[in-house]
């Protein structure tokens, strides 16, 4: 007797308890949807390029509505690729040229901010004022402006400010408000799909021509990799950061009752970057009872090279070797489309209440 074989699933699929009850009742079509979050991450953006493609290329035209995109870090630089004209072109190039980059050993913080600054030139192309008026998406980018030692970059001075925010953060997660203000900077056409925000000190700004690229490229500066943004225009004084930093997977309280649509790296909720290595520390399940959450399974992860998304410690893993780099990387953007024919297949075919684990 020949053996059975079983496609292992590609795609881990998680939901809050709302999304949950409601998707199993009806299923789901691109219309439900008004938010999508985009978490920060670096290069595992890469590893999951062939799920945007197919949810911005793909399934969201299929209903078009407004929509809003909230992101930190690489989710915003995502975000903004999908609000070009062509977004499966934007998201491609976005790949593309984040692959492209090439670091030395000894590389400085001003080298990376340099290497961000012309890749993001690359990227808009002049085309700024098409992603702020895109027809149905609404772009939302999350920094942070930071306190004390951590407005600065000198390397000494920012690790003492690190050491301080590691140590209060293991005391409580409220006490980050010592150290950095939360910072969203929206579409002016749609306010953040956001309920009150009470759990730090947090702006509003709108996002204009004047401030869309300080903002992308503050909300990926990672302290001691690039050099932080100062003066934001329209939010003042300040060295503004990563967004990540605070909202690392945007553990939010998402508004409305449309579902919030989540193409995401892990099937974890971490909600700041200083929490990665604090397991008691996830998502709340009310502010994301309308989560419905997509990443890459453990079985589709053990198939890739190196058995893991492309990630930052990958630049040492290849320290000169970049073509090898490159290579590892294009394979997981390759790879990834299975992500997105597989999401295709699951709401076409009406099994993705099925597929559904609870967040």
């Amino acid at each position: 007797m020949s053996a059975i074989h079983v496609k292992s699933p590609s795609l881990t699929l998680k939901a809050g308890h709302q999304a949950l009850a409601r998707i199993r009742e009806r299923g789901l079509q691109p219309g439900d949807v008004g938010t999508l979050p985009g978490a920060a991450g670096g290069p595992k953006a890469l590893g999951i390029q062939g799920l945007d493609l197919a949810l911005f290329g793909e399934w969201l035209p299929r209903a078009e509505r407004e929509r809003s995109l909230i992101g930190a870090s690489i989710g915003s630089w995502r975000f903004a690729s999908a609000c070009l004209p062509d977004p499966v072109q934007g998201l491609q190039l976005l790949g593309r040229l984040y692959n492209e980059q090439r670091f030395a050993k000894g590389v400085t913080m001003a080298d990376v901010s340099q290497s961000c600054h012309r890749m993001l030139d690359q990227l808009l192309a002049g085309q700024d004022a098409r992603v702020l008026d895109n027809a149905h998406y609404r772009l939302n980018i999350m920094v942070v402006r930071s306190h004390g030692r951590l407005a600065e970059d000198h390397r000494g001075h920012l690790g003492l400010g690190l050491g301080s925010v590691i140590a209060d953060n293991l005391r409580g997660r409220s006490r980050l408000a010592r150290h950095f203000e939360r910072v969203i900077l929206h579409d002016k056409r749609l306010a953040p799909p956001l309920n009150g925000l009470t759990d730090f000190p947090s702006r509003y700004l709108p996002l204009d021509l004047g401030n869309l690229r300080q903002a992308l490229l503050a909300s990926g500066s990672i302290p001691m990799v690039m050099e932080g943004v100062r003066d934001i225009p329209g939010a003042g004084a300040g060295t503004f950061r990563d967004g990540g930093l605070l909202d690392y997977h945007l553990d939010l309280p998402y508004s409305g009752e449309d579902i919030v649509l989540y193409p995401h790296f892990t099937d974890k909720v971490i909600p700041g970057w200083f929490d990665k290595a604090l397991p008691w520390r996830r998502g709340d399940a009310q502010r994301l009872r309308n989560v419905l959450l997509l990443a890459p399974s453990p079985d589709y992860l053990a198939r890739l090279p190196y058995g893991k998304l492309p990630d930052r410690s990958d630049f040492k893993r290849f320290m000169g070797q970049d073509k090898a780099r490159q290579d590892y990387w294009r394979t997981a953007m390759s790879e990834s489309q299975r992500l997105g024919d597989e999401f295709l297949e699951l709401v076409e075919g009406g099994r993705l209440g099925d597929a559904l684990q609870a967040l």
